[in-house]
């Protein structure tokens, strides 16, 4: 297995990044989005990193970012447009360095929001992620309404962003293919859980459901 930092040449200007490649040929390759910019948010955040560490040791390759703003990368917060558009810049470096390859998407908190829009959207994303989903910011999923990806919610019991049965209800509404995992007892960072966190990644990855896909 590989690690190496990059830069991605976004629209604000650069994007700080880290891309994992596992040990084999990749079977996919994913963008994991950071949260909230404003609460501290940076791609070297455990639950983010957890998140790509998992996908990896299922043969993923993985980029994390920096949105706008955050480190090294260039530019400022755009309260959820612009960083959008750093989605779309990671996905494309993503297809670009593994074309032919199905695209998976997912983020934790604000990342989540970012990643489920902007993977709703795009065609090329065969799977969405989402990590700690802050429904009590953002309770509208309406946008999901028409994704036929598969998608995962991890969530905690007890995440004060949004409650696992929270989560459940909303959940609930969307189309199949889904999933949700609430761990027991866990916050929004899923502090003391991180190994459940990651065991629910792993269980979804080794299973590949970016191959059931639209």
């Amino acid at each position: 297995m590989s690690q190496h930092t990059l830069d991605l040449a976004g629209r604000a200007g650069r994007l700080e990044a880290i891309l994992l490649e596992p040990e084999r040929a990749p079977v996919a390759a994913a963008v994991v989005c950071h949260a909230h910019p404003l609460h501290g948010g940076m791609m070297h955040f455990k639950v983010v990193f957890r998140a790509a560490k998992a996908l990896q040791h299922h043969g993923v390759a993985v980029l994390r970012f920096n949105f706008r703003g955050v480190g090294r990368s260039e530019g400022t917060h755009d309260h959820g447009r612009g960083e959008q558009e750093d989605v779309q810049t990671a996905l494309d470096e993503m297809e670009r360095r593994h074309p032919g390859l199905p695209l998976i998407l997912g983020g934790f908190s604000f990342g989540s929001v970012m990643a489920l829009r902007v993977g709703a959207a795009d065609r090329r994303v065969r799977a969405l992620f989402a990590l700690g989903y802050p429904a009590r910011m953002v309770s509208d999923l309406s946008f999901l309404a028409a994704c036929r990806a598969p998608r995962l919610f991890v969530q905690g019991e007890s995440d004060e962003y949004g409650s696992g049965p929270r989560l459940a209800e909303l959940v609930a509404a969307l189309p199949e293919p889904k999933q949700l995992v609430v761990v027991p007892a866990s916050d929004h960072f899923f502090t003391g859980h991180l190994d459940a966190l990651q065991q629910a990644i792993e269980s979804w990855a080794v299973r590949r459901p970016w191959q059931a896909g639209p």
